[in-house]
């Protein structure tokens, strides 16, 4: 007798639940579920089934995502294809092997946007040199001498690719679907949405960095979450660190608490008369975390009293890293404060992608972001935050 198998629209609710979403919806669902105590461990017995906790207890409690726009070149940072350059300026077919953009999984995996697949006809050659370091001998592009220092303390991932040919693979990255599918809420998102905050008085989700291409929204978007759950933009300018949430010297602390109180109270009829209205619920929560807001943050992005030393680990006693260098620090003293996830925005948009002087471009990119992003590390590992931060350095 053959099994029963749901149908494509009776699909099974913990399948649907781990999958969409990268399989975060299934784990927020989780935690919120075992917060409320609906989700215990089963009773002692001989055999119980899985309680749905992890095999080891958790560590982290917020992460850092480093991000790196236009794609830096894998064969110029972290994986070596030494092949290239013995190869250099031949054609696939003078080199005797096969041509990788007739393999079968090429065309599975490449679904153009734009222009076709542009595939080139000659075999670029790597532009910079690698060496080995730390006990695991892992290779290292010559233009990050900073985070070489750093390598036993890093995993590598080089089994990644994508199904993106264009720029679209930057919020691939961040909501885990193609340009030509449905998007979907980030991960930032999906944390803030399962985890929630650890300060009510900072957001869970934090955007920094500066951007002109308005489609850098997307990488903080919840979409159907909801706008309560979008990543907030912070600014780093020391006399304006929250944009547009200021109280003007001209109004009193308490008059101002009054306003938002009335505000909320009108915001709670309309969220009376129109319950599933997102926007209206997302008002209302930015309101109470926008009061709390306009003293927790200047505090947590005030670097004035940060020592030298730390200055100078983070690069920002120079003019190149400066900058990026801040960007990290403040993520760090948000961590510290609890919020759940920045995102740090390390470039501008598209910047790493070096269609033209690739040796030029990276070596400038990579002089910017390299002793900034290893002063994080080491400064992570002697505040003794090393074990409940997740740092993701990606492109």
């Amino acid at each position: 007798m053959s099994q029963r198998r749901p149908q494509c629209d009776h699909i099974q609710r913990r399948t649907f639940l781990s999958d969409v979403g990268m399989g975060f919806t299934g784990l927020a669902l989780g935690a919120l579920l075992r917060q409320d105590g609906y989700a215990t461990a089963a009773e002692a017995a001989d055999y119980s089934p899985p309680d749905g906790k992890p095999h080891f207890t958790p560590k982290a409690k917020n992460v850092i995502w480093i991000f790196l726009s236009g794609g830096y070149s894998q064969v110029e940072t972290f994986d070596p294809k030494p092949a290239l350059v013995k190869y250099a300026n031949k054609t696939y077919d003078e080199t005797g092997y096969p041509n990788p953009t007739k393999d079968p999984l090429f065309t599975l995996r490449s679904r153009a946007v734009v222009g076709g697949d542009r595939p080139h006809s000659r075999i670029f050659p790597m532009q910079i040199g690698f060496r080995k370091h730390g006990e695991a001998g892992i290779e290292i592009t010559d233009w990050w001498p900073h985070l070489a220092t750093c390598v036993d303390d890093i995993a590598f991932v080089r089994s990644m690719y994508t199904t993106d040919n264009d720029h679209n693979a930057e919020f691939q990255m961040h909501h885990g679907r193609h340009k030509l599918d449905p998007p979907l809420p980030v991960i930032g998102s999906w944390i803030h949405y399962g985890l929630g905050t650890l300060n009510e008085n900072l957001p869970a989700f934090v955007f920094i960095g500066q951007y002109k291409d308005t489609r850098v929204r997307w990488n903080f978007d919840a979409n159907y979450l909801g706008p309560a759950h979008s990543g907030v933009e912070l600014s780093l300018d020391p006399n304006n660190p929250l944009p547009f949430g200021v109280r003007p010297s001209s109004v009193l602390a308490q008059e101002q608490q009054n306003q938002f109180e009335f505000i909320n109270q009108l915001n709670r009829f309309s969220a009376v008369e129109y319950p599933q209205d997102a926007d209206v619920r997302a008002r209302i929560k930015s309101y109470e975390l926008a009061f709390g807001m306009q003293m927790a943050v200047p505090e947590a992005l005030d670097m004035s009293h940060e020592t030298s030393d730390t200055e100078k680990l983070y690069g920002i006693d120079n003019k190149t890293t400066a900058i990026y260098g801040r960007r990290l620090l403040a993520a760090r003293r948000l961590a510290e404060r609890g919020v759940r996830f920045t995102l740090a925005y390390l470039s501008d948009y598209g910047e790493w992608d070096s269609h033209l002087d690739l040796k030029k471009n990276h070596a400038r990119s990579c002089g910017r972001v390299d002793k900034p992003v290893a002063g994080l590390l080491k400064d992570l590992k002697r505040r003794g935050m090393w074990d409940d931060t997740v740092v993701v350095f990606c492109t």
